[in-house]
Parts: structure tokens; sequence; C-alpha cells
């Protein structure tokens, strides 16, 4: 089975390892030209099989450089990095045992809970668990703040690891099953609590929140969506599934952290809002680059092969971020031109490519070069700089999801409400409007992109 995917990947990713070119086959300098017409040699080293992958299918395969030493590169992935276009933010490579891990197994190793470092690195405000983590089996909540960890306050191993006086692994532990941290935490009322967190593998739920609001006579459905894998095909299910017993008006996807995934799943996704409205129409056309024109598809709506549960809306209100990227564009975009989409947040990621993850070195890589560009039913596919909210506002994380007080959720039952956006809103936008969608996207709070491509603040 082919998997297509749009992925968030950051450019600061750390090498994945596997094979370099070192003490290898093949030859140390080349050019596309000896690639031309061919199959890519298995045999070869990792980045000669890496370069010519790229230059068989890479959607920009014009701007790669003319020659290539490839001793000059300790892995694939440095490789592919130092070889695609300079405006590409995303093409990489993976170890098979990462990809296979969280695009098909589902798994993270770790306490099961995502953060950001707040107030001058005295705290990691959490953004969310996974229900399966130790961090959620003793209480670990979005919004709660980790001041201690091991008895000693998160700003002073903040200070320790700045003067080399301590590693990221002395705060949170090895990547070792078993590795326990005791941490210390406030809630938002101010309560405080400890416990012994354990590492361990982690199944990742993807549906991270689902509830029904009542609000002036409608019942509005509130899903928090984070990742699309294929786990995400039963969850999605039965999320919606829960929305049509409940019989609701209206709905609110929050993809704020949602960085891609499998294209299947965001047509199940998209197609669960809005059929039959959406039945025999197009989801989306790939156009790959002139050396693969056979490739070229167009993909209809689609329940996937779980779908039953469908909730024929009208609109759909999107809570986006810059870290709303990929796949989740893709659902915005593919929607547009046949029901209302209101975006509410921030601009995305800008991300309209996709990669069909190639295993090579002996499958024990796997590539990701960017190989389709995406377009609509109506042909639009240029959001590179992202797509921009029709309410900006940026978020806050008062307490655990659905509270009615978060910015972006307040901000959608207001429209919801009005059929306008708030006047904070509206303020918010005024200055917005002197800058071009760049500077917009630049002016957002930082991410932390060393993390790999689906983190993209802190995971532990």
């Amino acid at each position: 089975m082919k998997f297509y995917l749009l992925v968030f990947a950051s450019f600061l990713l750390a090498a994945c390892g596997g094979s370099g070119s070192s003490g290898s086959s093949g030859a140390n300098l080349v050019n596309p030209a000896q690639f031309s017409g061919q199959h890519c040699p298995s045999t070869a080293s990792a980045n000669a099989e890496a370069f010519c992958l790229m230059f068989q299918d890479y959607l920009w395969y014009r701007e790669m450089p003319e020659r290539v030493n490839l001793n000059q590169f300790n892995s694939a992935d440095q490789l592919v990095r130092a070889v695609r276009a300079s405006h590409d933010r995303f093409s990489y490579v993976l170890s098979a045992e990462e990809y296979e891990a969280r695009f098909i197994d589902a798994r993270f190793f770790g306490y099961g809970m995502s953060f950001q470092i707040v107030d001058n690195e005295s705290a990691l405000l959490i953004r969310f668990v996974y229900s399966d983590g130790s961090a959620a089996e003793n209480g670990l909540q979005r919004g709660d703040r980790i001041t201690e960890i091991e008895g000693k306050t998160v700003a002073q191993w903040y200070a320790d690891i700045e003067a080399g006086r301590a590693t990221n692994d002395d705060m949170f532990g090895a990547n070792d099953d078993g590795v326990m941290r005791h941490f210390a935490w406030i809630k938002p009322d101010g309560n405080a609590l400890q416990a012994d967190f354990i590492k361990r593998e982690v199944t990742t739920n993807t549906v991270l929140h689902r509830s029904v609001l009542e609000k002036e006579g409608k019942r509005i459905g509130y899903l928090v969506f984070n990742s699309f894998i294929e786990l995400s095909e039963t969850e999605l299910e039965q999320a919606f599934s829960y929305f049509k017993q409940q019989n609701i008006d209206e709905l609110v996807l929050d993809v704020r952290y949602n960085g891609g995934g499998l294209i299947r799943v965001a047509s199940q996704l998209a197609s669960h809002i809005a059929w039959p409205t959406l039945q025999n129409k197009t989801f989306v056309t790939f156009s790959h680059n002139d050396k693969n024109p056979q490739n070229n598809r167009t993909w209809q709506f689609s329940l996937g092969q779980r779908g039953q549960s469908f909730l024929n809306l009208s609109r759909v209100l999107v809570l986006t971020t810059p870290g709303s990227c990929s796949s989740s564009e893709l659902v915005i975009n593919s929607l547009t031109p046949f029901i209302e989409v209101v975006q509410i947040g921030e601009a995305t990621c800008g991300k309209p490519v996709g990669q069909q993850p190639e295993y090579f070195d002996r499958r024990q890589q796997v590539m990701f070069a960017v190989n389709f560009q995406t377009v609509n039913a109506l042909g639009f596919g240029d959001y590179f700089d992202g797509l921009m909210p029709h309410c900006p506002v940026r978020e806050t994380i008062p307490g655990d999801w659905g509270l009615e007080t978060e910015a972006l959720l307040q901000e959608a039952l207001y429209y919801l409400s009005n059929e306008s956006c708030s006047s904070a809103s509206q303020q918010y936008f005024a200055p917005l409007l002197l800058q071009s969608p760049e500077q917009v996207r630049l002016t957002a709070p930082k991410q932390n992109l060393a993390q790999p491509f689906w983190r993209q603040w802190n995971e532990q």
C-alpha cells in the first residue's frame, strides 16, 4: 500500500544516522546526469541511493546542485538537507524504525506529555498529555505548570543546562524503559501536586479531546485532533459517531498542534464533516515533476473503510496556529470550495506539498523528499506563506481542553453567536494589515524546531 503524507519537517532535525558514504561502494563525486533514466542502484552507498532518489522523484529536482561529493556528508539525511531547494523546509530522511513507530504503530517513548517553556525558563506549561502515558495516569493535564523535577527547580535545571553543568537527559532521564523522575507541578487553581513519572512506550492517541457545548440553543461539537496516522481512522470514526449521537448543530475542529500525516485520513476527516455533500467531489489533485506525470492523480472525498458516521454540516470552524501544517491545511483548503470554512487563530505553517515515503538503504531508512504539490477542486494550492485566519487570535492555555475562556475556542463561540469576529480579534487584525503573510508568521511565538517533525514543541 502506498502512503501519501503531508507532514511538517523541522529543518533543524538532527541526522537520523544510518550508513554514510565513507568506505562504501559507488562514486563519491556524482552529478544528476548519471542517474537520468535509470533506477536507483540499491547496491550503492546510502548517500548515493538517496541522491539518486532525489533526482528522480524530487518536485524541485532542477534546483539541486549540479555536482555533489558524497563523502562530504555523514548521513543520507544530512545529504538531503544540503541538496534540497533553498525554499524547501520539508525534505528529510528518517530511520525505518522511527517512521514505522510513529506513522504505522503510533508508538512514542516517554512520559506522554508535551510542553512549552514559560515564565523565564522557570516552568513547563503543559500543552497536552497522551492518555496512555505515566503523566496522564498521575493526573497531569493541559494548563498545569511543572516547577520542579527531582527536587530541583526548573529554573535551576535550565541554568545548569545552559552553563554546561547538566544535560536534558539529566533533567528528564534517558529514554530507557523504567526510568523514573519525580515531578512537582501547580494546577491552574493553585493546587500543588507531585508524583513519580515512569518512562515507557506510549500509544499516542490522536483525538486529544471531544465534547459538546450548548450555546443559545445550539449544540456545538468540539474536536481536538493532533495527527493524521493509521490509528486516527478508528479514533475519528468513534469521535464522529459520538457527535452524531449527540445531534450537534456546529463543529469546531481544533488542529492547532497538528503537523500532518496521511492524506487518506485527511480525506476521511473532511468527509465526516460534510458528507454526502462531498460525495463524488474532488478532494485533492497531485502534481508531480515532469519525470513522473504518470503519478499525477485526483482523489475524491472518501469516508474510508471504517466511515459510517457523518454530520452533513454546511460549515466548520477550524482553530489553527503555525503548528497547523500539511494535512491540516489540506482539510481547510479542500473543504473551502464546498462548505463554509471559518479559520480562527493564527496563520498555518504553509505546506501545500507532500511526500510519498520511500524505503532505501536496504529498507533501513525512509526518504521523505517533497515529490508533489496539492491543489483543491478550484485549482488553488499556493499557500506557502500559510493560510490566513478570518479571525486572528493568539492561543492561551488557561487549563484543560474545552474551557470556554481559552482564546481560540472563545473566539469560535463568539463567531457562532454573532456571525462575526470579536472586537478583540478585529483589533488584533488591524496591525496585521500592514504586514506581509511572512512577517505575520515570523511574529508568531517561537517553536522548538529541533525536535522530530511530529513534535512542534517539546515532548517527553
